[in-house]
Parts: structure tokens; C-alpha cells; sequence
């Protein structure tokens, strides 16, 4: 059993990385997450931030991953999911420019140097 947490929470961490990594590197990630509504879903994403929702719907205490979905079949939108619902990030050869999903005054919790959408 101590294996067996020790090697989730292994995983776990390198999502994380994973995910950092995407932000400062201005990366476009899949995921493949667990959505509690239609299953297992995988999605191209902008990593946005890591920490608690500012949506108040989602203003639970817990950190979530924020993302900006762009092939969703409902039109891209902003995706925030909880750690354990994340199952696999990659991280894309292909970079965005956050001028490009950035539209408002951001107050991340992940620290990154994206100029003034910083």
C-alpha cells in the first residue's frame, strides 16, 4: 500500500511539473482528464494557472488546474479541474502568445514572465 501512494503521489508531482513547465514555456498541453459529466475526455489546452478558483461556483478551498479549452465540441472555454481528476498532460511542440487568451487583468498564482499579462 506504501508503493502504491508513494507512486501516485510521484505522478501527481510530475503532472505538476509538467504543467509549470507549459506556462513558462508558453506550451500548448493535452490533457486527458476524468470529467464527473461525460468520462474520460481528452482536450488541447492553454495552461492558465494552478491554485483556487476565483469563480465563486468553485469556491471550495481546494487548488484546482486552470486551463483555456480549445477544441471543446461546445466552443472553446475556460476548464478548471482538480488534481485528481487529471489523468495524463503533454506537453505540444506548439507554443501559443498569451496577448492571444489573456483579456483581462490577471492576478495568477503561478508566477511566470508573459510581459504585462504577467
Amino acid at each position: 500500500m506504501v508503493v502504491h501512494i508513494k507512486t501516485i503521489f510521484v505522478r501527481a508531482m510530475a503532472l505538476k511539473d509538467d504543467f509549470l513547465k507549459s506556462i513558462h514555456e508558453k506550451r500548448i498541453v493535452r490533457i486527458t482528464f476524468n470529467s464527473y459529466e461525460k468520462g474520460i475526455i481528452t482536450r488541447n489546452c492553454i495552461p492558465y494557472d494552478f491554485g483556487m478558483s476565483r469563480n465563486p461556483k468553485l469556491q471550495d478551498g481546494r487548488e484546482r488546474y486552470h486551463f483555456y479549452d480549445l477544441n471543446s465540441p461546445d466552443g472553446q472555454h475556460n476548464l478548471s479541474i482538480l488534481p485528481e481528476q487529471l489523468l495524463k498532460l503533454e506537453l505540444l511542440a506548439e507554443h501559443f502568445e498569451p496577448a492571444q487568451y489573456v483579456t483581462w487583468k490577471p492576478r495568477w498564482f503561478v508566477q511566470r514572465d508573459w510581459g504585462k499579462y504577467s
